[in-house]
């Protein structure tokens, strides 16, 4: 049996049976009820990229100023990498921006790649940052002179960094995690290394100015202990966002959550397949449904329809998922969409 035809995701088929009973309409802006939400999230992520990007902005300048007026070298470094956050947040802002079009003729899977690609380059400026912030805390410590302890106002400082960092970290992660953005996650991660090597320079320049000049070189000391940790996570989360890219399946727990709610369906006998991939911050899922194969085809639509709502109104974020209708009573095809109905 050919497969049927399949509308494009986010606008509303006109034939009846095709439709099916249950099919809600699409809504005025070309997407659907249910992705709305989605682009609402994504907005509220960008306004709170943006506001930490301002705030990166205002630490980057006093950091800088107090590593030279202060001769940290630690403080100095922390503060160059604040720059770098201004960097990161603008590539997350400008991601989301993206992610949150709606479908259109020439992207009918919607523009969710876009906060991975986001993530992916977040991630790529974190590890770019701690590889060369250990590289220039070597290069200091291999310098032969003697290294002129740093003042003691600049621990102040760093105590104010440290706690307005934390603060913006706590905040992004929340929503990230809300929200399952990938790139929210990274943005959140790159504040927190921020205050790492904060916390690091604390260290350093208070046993530097405690000690006295022959431990001024723990300042650099602690810069380079900083740069594991981020180092670290800058390596996970690019694995995370290039999983996202390559369409790494989602989480069992997702995928059981799923067979369970379409197996509720009436006239479901069993869920054979289900494939899930994450776009933005939501999923896009290509589901198997067995169904009694003396239906109708128009019975048969009217089933996958009804599993398709059925998803896409769950707590699960499924922007979208494509049905594909197989005879409980067939020898399947271990390969998907090589015979049945999808919709």
């Amino acid at each position: 049996m050919q497969p049927i035809p399949t509308p494009t995701p986010g606008f509303a088929p006109s034939d009846r049976s095709v439709q099916g009973p249950g099919r809600r309409p699409a809504a005025a802006d070309g997407g659907t009820p249910s992705d709305r939400p989605g682009r609402a999230d994504l907005i509220r992520g960008r306004r709170l990229v943006l506001r930490a990007t301002i705030v990166s902005a205002l630490l980057a300048v006093i950091k800088v100023g107090a590593g030279i007026l202060g001769n940290s070298f630690a403080l100095l470094a922390d503060g160059f990498e604040s720059v770098l956050d201004l960097i990161s947040g603008s590539v997350v802002w400008g991601g989301l921006r993206v992610a949150q079009r709606p479908p259109d003729a020439n992207h009918p899977y919607g523009h969710g790649k876009a906060e991975s690609l986001a993530a992916l380059l977040t991630a790529t400026i974190l590890t770019g940052a701690g590889v060369a912030l250990a590289v220039q805390s070597v290069r200091s410590l291999r310098q032969a002179e003697a290294v002129e302890s740093p003042a003691a106002w600049t621990l102040l400082v760093l105590g104010l960094v440290i706690a307005t960092k934390e603060i913006v970290y706590r905040v992004l992660r929340r929503e990230g995690r809300r929200i399952e953005s990938t790139a929210l996650l990274a943005e959140a991660w790159h504040h927190r290394s921020d205050a790492i090597t904060s916390w690091a320079a604390v260290v350093g320049v208070g046993v530097a100015v405690g000690l006295g000049p022959a431990f001024a070189a723990a300042d650099r000391v602690a810069a380079l202990f900083a740069c594991g940790f981020i180092l670290r996570n800058g390596l996970a989360m690019t694995r995370r966002a290039l999983g996202e890219i390559m369409d790494e399946a989602g989480p069992r727990s997702l995928d059981d959550a799923l067979r369970a709610r379409a197996g509720e369906v009436a006239g479901v006998m069993g869920v054979e397949k289900c494939f899930i991939r994450k776009s933005g911050p939501g999923w896009l899922v290509d589901i198997h449904i067995l169904v009694d194969g003396g239906l109708t085809v128009d019975r048969g639509h009217a089933i996958a329809h009804a599993v398709r709502d059925a998803l896409r109104d769950g707590p699960w974020r499924v922007q979208d998922a494509l049905v594909h209708v197989e005879p409980a009573d067939a020898t399947h095809d271990p390969n998907p969409g090589t015979e049945g109905a999808t919709v």
